[in-house]
Parts: C-alpha cells; structure tokens; sequence
C-alpha cells in the first residue's frame, strides 16, 4: 500500500498554469505506476495522464495532450502535473493514484481542487 496526498490546486484565469503535485508514502513507490484524473462536478471521474515506473512511458488524455505534462521523481517519491494554457472545462478536483502492474488503480489521494476562470 501506498498513501498520496495532493498539492497544488488553487484558483487560476484561463490561459495560465498550475502544478500539482502528489507525494506518496512507502519505500515501494519505483513499483507503482501512477495517474492523475479529475472529476468535474456532475461528471465521472476522467483519466488524465499516466506514468511508467521509470518515468519513460508517459499517457495522456486526449483533451489534456500538449498542454499537460506529467513527470515523476523516485527518489522523492513524488509525482508531478505541470499544466498549462489551462481552460475552464480543466475545472475539476484532481486526485493521484497508484496502480501495481497493469492491475487498477487501487491507490488514491483525497484530491485537490482546480478552478479555471474565463
């Protein structure tokens, strides 16, 4: 098991950026693949972006793709989401998560809200 705990939101005018940041408990973190995803109010939670154990393979949405980059250091046991040219429909609360493998993601944060004003 591994804990995370979100950083990083707050409030930001279209056009500008934010980094999250997620740091995870546990001397295991290298073995997790990890994720970021978002729930806007009134919707499902959505896949964001994804990152192998070693930081090489990297996934996107396609409504995040070359304005979201995530990236992870495994020394630090902490994973990034640097987002720019943020829109309004970015809205949502952002959680990290871990997955073993190609199993779910059965690790989550509590989350952290990101607001885009128009």
């Amino acid at each position: 098991q591994v804990q995370l705990v979100e950083s990083g939101g707050g409030l930001v005018q279209a056009g500008g950026s934010l980094r999250l940041s997620c740091a995870a408990s546990g001397r295991t973190f290298s073995s997790y693949a990890m994720g970021w995803f978002r729930q806007a109010p009134g919707k499902d939670r959505e896949f964001v972006a994804e990152i192998s154990r070693s930081g090489f393979g990297r996934t996107y949405a396609d409504s995040v793709k070359g304005r979201f980059t995530i990236s992870r250091d495994n020394a630090k046991n902490t994973v990034g989401l640097q987002m720019n040219s943020l829109k309004p429909e970015d809205t949502a609360v952002y959680y990290c998560a871990a997955r073993l493998g190609s199993g779910p993601y059965s690790n989550w944060g509590q989350g952290t809200q990101v607001t885009v004003s128009s």
